[in-house]
C-alpha cells in the first residue's frame, strides 16, 4: 500500500528546538578560529543567530510538500519518498538516494528539471520518473529494528521500486551512502537495476591494489582519509553513545553536520555560504532534528561494519551494469586509478567535473543534470515495452 504524505511539524516541536539553540552556553566554549580544530565558532554562532531570528522552517516544509510525498512500508519499515512522475510516453524511472549527514534537500532543487526536461530548454525525451527516498533511519523514514548496512538498504530499494511501485526496470543514482547502495543494487539485484550513476566511491576491492600506481594510490588515500576516521569510528562502533548528547543539542548537530559540509564541499575563500544558502544548511539540519533521526541515521555506519566493512566481499563478482562515474574534484574520498575501478564496473561514461565537491547534485546542479542525462543517452535504456513493462534493449 502506498500513502499520501505530507510534512506537518508542529509549532510546539520548532519552538523547542530553537529554544535550545536561544539557550545555548557559547561563553563555555573557547573561541578558537577557523576550521582547523572542528567547527567554526564564529560561524556556528551566526548562523545559530539567523536560526531562530529569519530562518522559516515552515516555508522550507511547504517547499517540500510541493512535490507528491508518499509512504510504503517494505519489509515492515516505514519508507518516505518523493515521486515526480516525468513528461512525455516513456521517461525513466530514476532512483536517486542521499547519504549522511545528507537529505532529500540535496535533491530538491533538481527533481522537476529531471522529470520535465522541457520546461528548463530540455527535450522532453530525457525525462525521469524521479524517486528520492529517505533512507531507513533517515528523515522521514522510520528506522529498522536494527541496524541496516548499506547492502541491506540496497535490498529495500530494490524493493520499494519493484513490488511497492511496479517498476519492471530502473536506473539508480547516489552519492556517499546513496553511491555504496547503488554498488550493492548493481551487484545483487541486476535483474531490475539495469544501470548506475555514481559520484562517490566508499568500497575497495576485496583483492586490493594490482600494480604501483594503485599502491600509491591507497598510500594518499589512506593518509588523506585519517583526519576524517573520526567521526566514522564513532558512528561505526558507538552510535548510540553519541546520540544521548546529540539528542538534547540542536547546535551540537548542527556543528556535526556542518563541519562536513564545510570539510567536503568545493567552497570559495573558505566560505560556505558561496556554495549553500543559509536556509539549505538549516533545512537538512532541521529534518534530522525534527524527525530524531540523528541516531538511526548513525546507524548505517554500524551496520556496513557488520556487512564487512569497507571492503567487498571475497566472492565478489565484477558489477556488470553500466556504470556511469562524475568525479567532482573536490570529492572528499580520492578516486582509485581507472584500472582499480576496471575491476569493480562496467565503466561506460566518465566525467572529470569541471567544479564541485561531495554534494554534487547540492553543489552543481545544472552540471550533475547534465552529466545524468548525457549517461542515460549512452545506456540506451528503454523502461517500457509495447505491454508497459520494462525492458532492457
Amino acid at each position: 500500500m502506498i500513502n499520501r504524505y505530507r510534512v506537518n511539524v508542529s509549532r510546539n516541536t520548532i519552538n523547542k528546538i530553537y529554544s535550545k539553540v536561544k539557550k545555548y552556553p557559547w561563553k563555555d566554549i573557547q573561541k578558537l578560529n577557523g576550521w582547523t580544530h572542528g567547527t567554526n565558532y564564529k560561524y556556528l554562532k551566526s548562523i545559530s543567530k539567523y536560526w531562530t531570528s529569519k530562518f522559516n522552517w515552515k516555508k522550507q516544509e511547504k517547499k517540500i510538500n510541493s512535490f507528491s510525498n508518499f509512504t510504503t512500508k517494505v519489509d515492515g519499515i516505514k519508507i518516505h519518498f518523493i515521486r515526480e512522475k516525468g513528461s512525455g510516453k516513456n521517461p525513466t524511472p530514476l532512483l536517486i538516494m542521499h547519504g549522511w549527514p545528507g537529505s532529500i534537500v540535496e535533491f530538491l532543487d533538481i527533481i522537476k528539471k529531471l522529470a520535465h526536461p522541457e520546461k528548463f530548454g530540455g527535450k522532453k525525451e530525457d525525462a525521469f520518473d524521479v524517486i528520492v527516498p529517505s533512507l531507513p533511519g533517515f528523515g522521514f523514514s522510520d528506522a529498522p529494528k536494527k541496524p541496516l548496512g548499506p547492502r541491506g538498504i540496497a535490498k529495500i530499494m530494490n524493493k520499494l521500486m519493484t513490488k511497492n511501485l511496479k517498476y519492471k526496470n530502473y536506473i539508480a543514482q547516489g552519492g556517499d551512502w546513496g553511491a555504496t547502495i547503488c554498488n550493492w543494487l548493481g551487484h545483487d539485484n541486476s535483474k531490475s537495476c539495469k544501470a548506475i550513476h555514481i559520484n562517490c566511491l566508499t568500497m575497495r576491492h576485496p583483492k586490493g591494489p594490482q600494480n604501483k600506481i594503485e599502491k600509491d594510490w591507497e598510500k594518499r588515500f589512506n593518509k588523506a582519509q585519517i583526519m576524517q576516521d573520526g567521526y566514522r569510528t564513532i558512528q561505526a562502533t558507538k552510535p548510540q553513545t553519541l546520540s544521548y548528547s546529540m539528542n538534547d543539542s540542536p547546535v551540537g548537530v548542527a556543528a556535526w553536520i556542518l563541519e562536513k559540509f564545510y570539510s567536503w564541499s568545493d567552497i570559495k575563500k573558505n566560505r560556505l555560504e558561496s556554495v549553500y544558502s543559509k536556509d539549505v544548511l538549516l533545512t537538512n539540519i532541521m529534518i534530522y532534528l525534527i524527525t530524531n533521526s540523528f541516531n538511526t541515521s548513525s546507524w548505517i555506519y554500524f551496520g556496513r561494519r557488520e556487512e564487512g566493512g569497507r571492503y567487498f566481499p571475497n566472492n565478489f563478482k565484477k558489477i556488470k551494469i553500466p556504470t556511469g562515474i562524475a568525479k567532482f574534484p573536490k570529492e572528499m574520498s580520492e578516486w582509485p586509478p581507472k584500472s582499480y575501478l576496471d575491476r569493480i564496473f562496467k565503466i561506460i561514461h566518465w566525467t572529470d567535473m569541471k567544479k564541485g565537491g561531495h554534494f554534487g547534485a547540492l553543489e552543481q546542479p545544472d552540471l550533475f543534470i547534465k552529466d545524468l542525462r548525457k549517461f542515460l543517452r549512452g545506456v540506451n535504456f528503454n523502461p517500457y515495452d509495447d505491454r508497459g513493462r520494462g525492458k532492457w534493449i
